[in-house]
């Protein structure tokens, strides 16, 4: 059986311009196992580092041209993984701190014994292989410490998308407790209170008939308006608890957009309220009560320009995917305060004097009944947007 062929101790260059110097060390290398290459001058030795890529360079400090410490320099520049030991007649303490502090691992004196220059190189390729491992080590620690930080913003990003999406689970199944209790609520109070609020406008009317006073007659008319007042909260509260009468068809939501727009001429001319309405896409019609999607546009415009200065933006968005309509409106008013964020679909919240606090649970009950989705999408003190997304299939 043949001898298997022993692999080189090392790869090493010698660069030197004494040819004697360069073959003599060659020899004794070759010997100690070592794979040699040569070079009479810096330049040659780094077109030879670049071809041949040694583990280690001997390198003689005095050289023509380019001498020994600048091509040290440009070694340990473009090669950190080729390591350098120094040839030199000089043995000046400052030249060695200089060749030490410009990369070199070891340098020899010439003339140098072979047994230390054997051992020197192997002690520098020892340290070599030593540092290149400990680079590798670093090397992947940092990449392990990447990696786990990539994992733990990848993890901290999903706990979070989780959380939000149970605290919006949270706040849809609160809202849909909060509209079944009143519902029961209000069905109930409409009938016992529609009972004698009918009495007291049939006997007020009565009294009517009788008086000519019209002082009286004032007053008479201001109870019934007052009573008209009570039936209409109650009207409203019912259309908050449970859906009324509903006619399906296909409904263009644009189109009510438009309608419901030009409804409000009137109150945006008065307070000078500029109207943007930008249709990105038009949606295609969908099956829906029309009074149903028109009261969400009417309460949401009433809203906006309720907080609105004069001379305000009113802007409308509406959009569509392949599974959603979307519109938000949005407004240029002072923004809802955050601790009034959790309420605002609440029966009877309000912050307006005169308002009953109906209009959004309104919105909110026919959201609900098309599977259909609102929030407040922006809220400071820029303005306010509502978003609004309703399934292109609503259901019935």
């Amino acid at each position: 059986m043949p001898e298997t062929e022993k692999q080189p101790r090392g790869r090493v260059l010698i660069i030197d311009d004494e040819k004697v110097i360069l073959d003599l060390t060659a020899i004794i290398l070759k010997n100690r196992g070592y794979e040699i290459f040569t070079a009479l001058s810096a330049q040659e030795g780094l077109e030879s580092i670049e071809k041949e890529r040694p583990e280690l360079v001997l390198l003689d400090y005095m050289m023509p041209n380019m001498d020994g410490l600048t091509a040290l320099k440009e070694i340990k520049r473009s090669y950190p993984e080729t390591y350098v030991i120094m040839f030199t007649g000089k043995g000046s303490e400052e030249i060695a701190v200089e060749l030490m502090k410009a990369g070199a691992s070891d340098y020899i004196l010439k003339p140098f014994n072979n047994q230390d220059l054997v051992e020197r190189i192997e002690s520098v390729l020892k340290l070599r292989g030593i540092e290149l491992q400990n680079r590798a080590l670093l090397s992947e620690r940092e990449r392990l410490l990447a990696e786990i930080a990539d994992w733990n913003r990848e993890l901290e990003a999903r706990v979070q998308e989780k959380s939000e999406a149970l605290r919006r689970a949270q706040v849809e199944v609160v809202q849909s407790e909060k509209l079944a209790s009143l519902g029961y609520l209000s069905a109930g109070m409409a009938h016992e209170i529609r009972n004698p609020l009918n009495s007291i406008a049939l006997f007020v009317q009565l009294i009517k008939g009788g008086l000519e006073e019209p002082e009286r007659q004032e007053y008479v008319d201001k109870i019934l308006k007052e009573v008209d007042r009570i039936d209409g909260i109650l009207g409203k509260l019912l259309d908050a608890s449970k859906r009324p009468k509903f006619e399906i068809s296909e409904v263009r939501v644009d189109r009510i957009l438009e309608h419901t727009l030009e409804a409000f001429t009137p109150q945006l001319r008065q307070k000078r309220i500029r109207v943007v309405t930008d249709l990105k896409k038009i949606p295609p019609a969908i099956k829906a009560d029309s009074m149903e999607i028109e009261q969400i546009f009417t309460n949401l415009f009433l809203n906006s320009i309720h907080v609105m200065p004069e001379e305000g933006t009113l802007t409308v968005e509406l959009d569509y995917d392949e599974n959603y309509i979307s519109f938000k409106v949005s407004d240029t008013g002072p923004g809802i305060p955050p601790e009034n964020l959790p309420n605002i679909f609440d029966p009877f919240f309000t912050t307006n004097s005169r308002g009953t606090g109906l209009g959004l649970s309104v919105v909110l009950r026919i959201v609900k009944t098309y599977k259909g989705k609102i929030e407040v999408e922006k809220s400071d003190a820029c303005g306010t947007t509502f978003l609004v997304r309703l399934p292109l299939c609503a259901p019935r």
